[in-house]
């Protein structure tokens, strides 16, 4: 891992380029070496329309920042019947800049621009079978219901 990375619109153009080829309509690019690292740091490009399975962090409890360097991002976050708790614009340009959510909390993130591109930290490591617990109210990604749920989570930030 070299010892200076750069965060450039070119790296970001490069992301957004992986992200439109992938049938999840996102990206990301770590920063960190590996999923033991401590803490990851990443950047993730949202196109409109991506759909992230609402989730949280429990075991082990960690908390997750986002921060926007380009476009606007919706964070929606719930109790855990899936009632909505806040919704929170982060615009990289705005008044809201970023948002640092505590363990525990029932969220999903929304691309409501074009293309987003978002610095996000969590503690590491990542362990894929205990890093989310995904919300059973919610559906799977490719599920035909996510679009509906998607544009019902979209009208909040209209």
């Amino acid at each position: 891992m070299p010892s200076v990375q750069l965060i450039t619109t070119e790296l970001f153009a490069v992301i957004e380029a992986g992200a439109a080829a992938s049938s999840r309509r996102r990206l990301n690019h770590n920063f960190h070496s590996g999923p033991n690292d401590n803490p990851h740091r990443m950047l993730n490009v949202l196109l409109r329309g991506t759909y992230v399975r609402p989730h949280r962090h429990v075991t082990p409890e960690k908390s997750e920042a986002f921060l926007p360097l380009t476009g606007r991002v919706g964070i929606v976050c719930f109790d855990d019947n899936g009632a909505v708790t806040g919704s929170y614009l982060l615009d990289a340009n705005g008044a809201v800049r970023g948002i640092d959510l505590a363990p525990g909390v029932w969220h999903t993130v929304l691309a409501l621009s074009d293309v987003s591109v978002c610095y996000e930290v969590k503690p590491g490591p990542w362990i894929p079978a205990s890093d989310k617990d995904f919300a059973a109210w919610a559906p799977a990604e490719g599920d035909a219901r996510a679009a509906a749920m998607l544009a019902q989570w979209e009208r909040l930030f209209d």
